[in-house]
């Protein structure tokens, strides 16, 4: 019976830990930042999300110029930076919402964020020499996902079974998970702590803004991934734990 609601608990914890590993990672909401440097264009940009650049931005500047003055919204993960102008009266984190975003958004292809990386001619003006560190943020945000994923699959196939192994292996790979993304996290807190933020999300603005104000934020994949971390890691020392008592009653 204790084995039974070890077991329970232990899927509920992973399954939930898992949930947030995917929605962080297919979510572009890691950082939320704003300046207010005028409209936002990436004119050298081939790959625009919902359109192309043309229109986009046509649109941004459109948005810009309607209106009361707007700041630059930007919000980023690991598939897209994204950048639309807003109210300065809407904090960055509602204004982020999917039901608060306007047309006028653009968005470019941003697999390796966090980290700045040259972008546009090479050499970029705006390059940071920190930039090779986003490979470690995507290769382990990369196997944190796979190793949550393989974790679970393993554990379906092995509780109904009462399969020793297959929970010790699930528990593992959960476990591993749970660092994988403990790390990324810890590399996200480094980059906004440690990093120029301001220039990177100013970079292709150049300088323009040399006195520009930027607010940037903790945005909320950043809070479900933080939140996924201890679900994981119970989970994960649960299932080891069964695998342990099932392995000595037999």
């Amino acid at each position: 019976m204790r084995v039974s609601a070890a077991a329970l608990a232990g899927g509920l914890f992973g399954g939930l830990g898992t949930l947030c590993f995917l929605v962080a990672f297919g979510t572009d909401y890691w950082l939320l930042a704003s300046d207010n440097c005028g409209p936002h264009t990436w004119q050298w940009q081939p790959a625009l999300r919902g359109g192309n650049v043309a229109n986009g931005t046509q649109q941004a500047e459109e948005g810009a110029t309607s209106g009361p003055p707007a700041l630059t919204l930007h919000h980023e993960g690991f598939f897209w930076r994204c950048a639309f102008r807003a109210d300065p009266s809407v904090h960055a984190v509602w204004a982020t919402f999917f039901t608060n975003q306007p047309d006028s958004k653009v968005c470019i292809h941003g697999y390796l964020f966090p980290l700045p990386v040259a972008i546009g001619q090479v050499p970029h003006p705006s390059y940071d020499a920190t930039a090779v560190f986003r490979g470690f943020w995507t290769v382990l945000i990369v196997l944190g996902v796979v190793c949550a994923l393989t974790g679970g699959f393993l554990l379906l196939c092995g509780v109904p079974f009462l399969s020793h192994k297959l929970c010790r292996l699930g528990g593992a790979f959960l476990l591993a998970a749970a660092s994988l993304f403990l790390f990324v996290v810890v590399l996200y807190v480094l980059w906004a702590e440690l990093v120029d933020v301001k220039r990177y999300i100013l970079q292709e603005k150049g300088e323009l803004c040399p006195d520009a104000k930027v607010s940037v934020h903790y945005g909320w994949s950043f809070m479900v991934a933080a939140a996924g971390v201890p679900l994981a890691l119970v989970s994960g020392m649960l299932f080891t734990l069964v695998s342990r008592v099932l392995q000595a009653r037999k």
